[in-house]
């Protein structure tokens, strides 16, 4: 009896994790744009570029999401759409005495639909960042961010995505003021998308 529940559970999940990607493709092939909200941690890593400090963060960035074209290369590996993502991000320095950044960022993101169950996706871009981190090497609270990197979707219902994010962050000044020590960081973030 036992053996007979495990594999109808077995079966059950297996029928519910081919069938919830399907009907998700379609949606992402459609749909409008996507908002959501990603959290995680971040770390910056000493020596990496002139990195001389350790800041360890946690995350939450609200993001919105409006795709640029319709599916592109039907058919290929690399089948997908252009999205425009605009994030506003919080940044709580969690080994800096709960000091903080906040900004906005401006991402272009490419979005591969070819997958029958997951969703993956690139993207890189940046934007303006308020940093009160408490480091005199830094040379100014008024600092910019460039970032890249990579992400996986899976849809928990038609039009429900859960996340899972790498991204490398840098943050500087731009040579706008003297010093600048670069925080040059990782960043593993998960969260919820709902696209429209």
């Amino acid at each position: 009896m036992t053996c007979f529940k495990t594999t109808l559970m077995s079966a059950l999940l297996i029928t519910l994790l081919t069938a919830l990607p399907a009907s998700a493709e379609k949606l992402i092939s459609t749909a409008t744009g996507e908002y959501g909200v990603l959290t995680g941690y971040g770390i910056s890593h000493v020596g990496f570029g002139a990195t001389r400090h350790q800041i360890q963060t946690w995350d939450l960035i609200l993001r919105g999401g409006y795709f640029l074209s319709d599916e592109v290369g039907r058919g290929s590996w690399y089948q997908g759409r252009h999205e425009i993502v605009m994030e506003l991000p919080f940044h709580l320095a969690a080994s800096n005495d709960g000091r903080s950044m906040f900004g906005m960022y401006a991402l272009g993101q490419w979005r591969f639909t070819s997958l029958d169950e997951f969703v993956p996706y690139l993207f890189a871009g940046g934007g303006p960042l308020f940093v009160d981190l408490g480091l005199p090497t830094m040379g100014s609270k008024l600092c910019f961010s460039y970032q890249a990197g990579t992400g996986l979707q899976y849809f928990i219902d038609k039009k429900t995505a859960l996340n899972l994010e790498y991204r490398y962050h840098h943050i500087s000044n731009a040579d706008t003021a003297k010093p600048n020590e670069p925080l040059n960081s990782s960043k593993i973030l998960i969260g919820v998308s709902v696209y429209y």
